[in-house]
């Protein structure tokens, strides 16, 4: 493969791109890429095609494929690339899910980055999570056992680890996203987070002179009216597609801006249905003057004024995906359990690009420093 003076990477668990996106930006060139999902792979390749780039994509389980396929294939050897990449299915560990860690086969995909990590030596590796995996138990039951056990593993291995909560909305996404990062580097290591570049709303300019964080009124601004469903409606290349049923359009008028449906207790028993207080996410109307709650991958948040759904386009600026990237796989209107996902689900499953970058350019600067033998 060709060589260029940019750095190189290997992503695993690719999903829609959204670290991917992040990484390219701070200056890597991403040599391959491991997806399972149909979907996302159809994103990845027709932005990949886009871009006139030449990575490949392992569509499957990773599982199934071995690392040092991955270098035979690219034609380089162990050690030669940059930075390994991923973030793992984060269901066994979130909070809000049913926490089985390693009981759940997700959880142990989590050391399908040590296993890739072990033959292609990286000169770092950096790892997304929920906050969860901190406090996931072992096999064993101990209480943020898996997370000890993948530090000792990557230590194993002769790198140093360093991990951080990290929240978008402090690095420019308007969201309120807090995720864990993990960044393993060789010795020695001089590896730092990056410190924030936006900060919390106050009445007084905070001491730093930073920006406030970014509002969804703020990146939707622009965006014009997304093309209504229809039965012979053709999906815009933008995604700015509103599949919005009649049902729910008539169950979130009259909830106020930042608020859910469940809080609106002077409305109609019909239409708040069988929602409770606890139902906090479900017919959420988003807040044009504050930055979003997470994205997932159940259900669709409703535009701030409009009683529709957020558009996958207008998921896209929440997480601060370029307007030139595009998505593949359908739109569907309702939520529940799907085999594959749709555009919503890849981009609230994905990493925000511009925490990813944040994180990606401290790590170009110490793969750098020791490249120059000046660390």
């Amino acid at each position: 493969m060709e060589t260029t003076n940019r750095l190189t990477a290997i992503s695993l668990f690719s999903g829609a791109g959204g670290m991917d996106i992040g990484v390219q930006q701070a200056g890597f060139d991403i040599l391959a890429c491991c997806e399972l999902d149909k979907h996302c792979c159809e994103t990845l390749r027709e932005n990949i095609k886009r871009e006139s780039r030449n990575t490949i994509v392992y569509e499957g389980d990773i599982k199934d494929f071995t690392p040092q396929q991955m270098l035979d294939d690219l034609h380089i050897h162990s050690g030669y690339v940059d930075l390994l990449f991923g973030g793992p299915p984060c269901q066994a560990f979130s909070q809000i899910g049913k926490q089985q860690s390693m009981l759940d086969e997700r959880g142990e995909l989590l050391f399908q980055m040590v296993r890739y990590a072990e033959v292609i030596q990286p000169k770092a590796i950096m790892i997304e999570q929920v906050k969860g995996l901190l406090i996931a138990k072992d096999l064993s039951g101990k209480r943020g056992g898996v997370f000890e056990q993948l530090i000792k593993e990557l230590e194993r291995l002769d790198y140093v680890p360093k991990w951080r909560v990290m929240l978008a909305a402090e690095y420019g996404v308007a969201q309120m996203r807090e995720r864990v990062l993990i960044v393993a580097t060789k010795k020695p290591n001089g590896f730092q987070f990056p410190d924030p570049t936006n900060s919390k709303p106050s009445g007084v300019i905070n001491m730093f002179g930073l920006p406030p964080y970014k509002t969804v009124g703020e990146v939707l601004a622009g965006l014009g009216e997304p093309v209504m469903k229809s039965d012979n409606s053709i999906v815009p290349d933008d995604s700015h597609y509103d599949v919005t049923p009649r049902r729910d359009r008539e169950r979130i008028h009259g909830v106020p801006e930042g608020k859910n449906l469940s809080s609106q207790t002077h409305l109609p028993k019909e239409q708040i249905g069988g929602l409770t207080k606890k139902d906090t996410t479900k017919f959420l109307r988003l807040d044009r003057n504050k930055p979003s709650n997470t994205l997932r991958g159940g259900e669709i948040f409703y535009h701030p004024i409009e009683d529709r759904y957020l558009t996958p386009r207008e998921y896209m600026r929440i997480h601060g995906y370029p307007d030139n990237y595009v998505l593949r796989g359908p739109i569907r209107g309702r939520t529940g359990a799907v085999r594959d996902l749709d555009q919503h689900r890849q981009i609230g499953n994905s990493v925000p690009p511009p925490l990813a970058k944040a994180v990606a350019i401290k790590i170009k600067e110490i793969i750098i420093c020791q490249k120059s033998t000046n660390c």
